[in-house]
């Protein structure tokens, strides 16, 4: 690979290993039917490994997705958890056919705006982010069920077997969940359920302590035995109910018994000879990422020095973010003007209002400067031996969510309420602010930023997705341009990062992601540049080059419990 190519969205590269099966069995010019085994990428090995369980024990791309989806909801309670939601975006090979699974969260009936406003008529930020009132239905349970049941071929107790193990068993405690929990304490242990969790022993977790959750086996067992009944009805959705109302909040039976997974038709577009396949409306991203792409296609970047291909990449991320705050919402509930944003003449005309050498100032606002997004929410990619595979994100929204353990539950609910314009034009936890199209209402589910993403070009097959709040889209984003530069997985998974958002107007980056020279010129350009943020994201990818019959994987190196491998399937 040349100098340029590597270097197309800015940054060196960090020397780091890949994951690679070879068949050596596609000869020159020719391409693989079929996968020659299977690849999981996600952000804990031991959820890895028990997506790799289920395939050995018979099962497919989308059984393997239940193990790992659950498995994470047990060991990185800080990022996603059954009290919570995601998307998964699956290829069915057999069929030929992309489905879009949204099991985000909705609305409660009794979550109207003026529950979030404080007694001056502003947004109380602790309710909005903390505790029953922050938290929305949960999805991820009925996500799995639908998952298993549809496409699966495995019945849901062995694809939730690991995660039950693991559950009662215990695991490691590691850094990222000590730090979080340090963050997050005083919130946390305002819950007797959350403290008969995490102070089990006398005292908040630590590195090396072995962190057990029984209660929350019990409902993963339940789930597994009576599928979706096991948790919207029946002892766990009593347990939820009591539990949310002894702290104030309040939700019904018939809310949770009513909750139903979505399939949707996912977006497509066609970019420099790769076939996109990305997340719809209830999420932002997919529609962010086809305007930014579609806004870069008129300039070849590789052609461009550093300064000019940051800024051109800042400016499309800028508008692409102005009409995420402006237009998306719910699609069952607004209208999502997708016919323009989709339009290639209308990215176009955004593109035309960028100067090549001038920052576009976004001075509609005032605001905050954003707040840097951690550990929030994880991301993984599978491919199986049949072709099939799956790009998944899910999340509890901030660490640890809403912080609150339903008693008796094991149950972390999330804090997605947040993610609703609860006060149009505030911003919320992560900086970005929305209006009427994404105002809660019963049974509604708020706007995402989760972009879980396939790419196919003529050699490549490839899953890519990453957590990190608003700067989801910005991430995949800059994994689609090194996909697209040669890079492999793993060096994908490593890249750089920098952010923008419309609101506020600052290039947000990683410390080194930009050279002093670039970040001087992006100043001379106009732009307001923090270029000394610390690490963000834990990006997860997997692809399949079927020229060369090859499979790898890339986890993000910025988080060391994750892990990326391959394994070979007799045939």
């Amino acid at each position: 690979m040349t100098r340029r190519a590597t270097r197309i969205l800015v940054f060196g590269l960090w020397c780091v290993a890949c994951w690679t099966f070879d068949a050596n069995a596609a000869d020159a010019g020719k391409r693989a039917e079929h996968p020659p085994g299977a690849v999981i990428a996600s952000a804990h090995a031991l959820a890895t490994e028990a997506g790799f369980e289920a395939l050995r024990a018979g099962g497919n791309a989308f059984d393997a997705a239940v193990a790992v989806s659950a498995t994470l909801s047990v060991v990185e309670p800080i990022s996603s958890g059954i009290g919570g939601g995601g998307f998964f975006l699956l290829h069915d090979a057999k069929h030929d056919r992309d489905v879009f699974v949204d099991a985000r969260e909705t609305a409660p009936e009794a979550a109207t705006p003026d529950q979030y406003l404080d007694k001056a008529g502003e947004l109380d930020h602790d309710r909005a982010e903390n505790g029953p009132w922050s938290a929305g239905i949960p999805g991820l349970p009925a996500a799995l069920v639908h998952m298993s049941e549809k496409y699966g071929r495995l019945p849901l107790r062995k694809s939730l077997a690991p995660a039950i193990r693991i559950a009662r068993e215990g695991f490691p405690i590691y850094a990222r969940l000590e730090r979080g929990y340090g963050s997050r304490r005083e919130v946390m242990e305002r819950y007797a359920g959350t403290r008969a969790v995490f102070l089990a022993d006398g005292d908040p977790p630590k590195v090396g302590e072995v962190l057990k959750q029984p209660e929350l086996a019990r409902t993963l067992e339940l789930l597994a035995e009576k599928g979706f009944d096991g948790f919207y009805r029946g002892e766990t959705a009593q347990k939820l109910i009591s539990g949310v109302a002894s702290e104030g909040g309040r939700w019904t039976a018939d809310e949770l018994a009513s909750y139903k997974v979505k399939e949707r038709e996912p977006l497509r577009f066609h970019w420099r000879g790769w076939d996109v396949v990305t997340a719809p409306p209830p999420s932002s991203g997919g529609i962010a990422i086809m305007q930014m792409l579609q806004i870069l296609s008129g300039w070849d970047l590789q052609e461009l020095d550093e300064a000019h291909r940051v800024h051109l990449v800042v400016e499309s991320m800028r508008r692409a973010f102005r009409d995420r705050t402006i237009y998306l919402g719910d699609p069952d509930f607004v209208q999502v003007p997708m016919s323009r944003l989709m339009d290639p003449n209308y990215n176009a005309g955004l593109r035309a209002s960028i100067h090549p050498d001038k920052a576009t100032p976004s001075d509609l606002f005032s605001a905050q400067p954003a707040p840097l997004e951690d550990d929030e929410t994880t991301h993984f990619s599978i491919i199986d031996d049949q072709g099939n595979r799956v790009s998944t994100t899910q999340t509890v929204n901030l660490l640890y969510g809403s912080g609150m353990v339903v008693p008796g539950t094991g149950v972390l609910l999330n804090d997605e309420m947040d993610d609703f314009a609860l006060r149009p034009g505030t911003a919320n936890a992560f900086g970005v602010m929305g209006y009427e199209a994404n105002a809660p209402k019963p049974g509604k589910r708020m706007l995402s930023s989760m972009s879980p993403t396939f790419m196919a070009s003529e050699d490549r097959v490839v899953a890519i997705g990453a957590p990190g709040g608003s700067r989801i889209i910005t991430e995949v984003l800059l994994g689609i341009l090194g996909y697209d530069a040669g890079l492999s997985p793993q060096q994908v998974a490593a890249l750089p990062r920098f952010h923008h958002q419309w609101w506020p107007d600052v290039v947000s980056a990683e410390k080194g992601a930009l050279a002093p020279d670039v970040v001087v010129a992006l100043q001379k350009m106009g732009h307001t540049v923090n270029a000394a943020e610390s690490t963000w994201g834990n990006l997860q990818t997997v692809e399949w080059n079927r020229k060369t019959n090859t499979l790898s994987g890339g986890s993000d190196p910025r988080s060391p419990t994750g892990k990326a491998a391959v394994l070979m399937m007799s045939k």
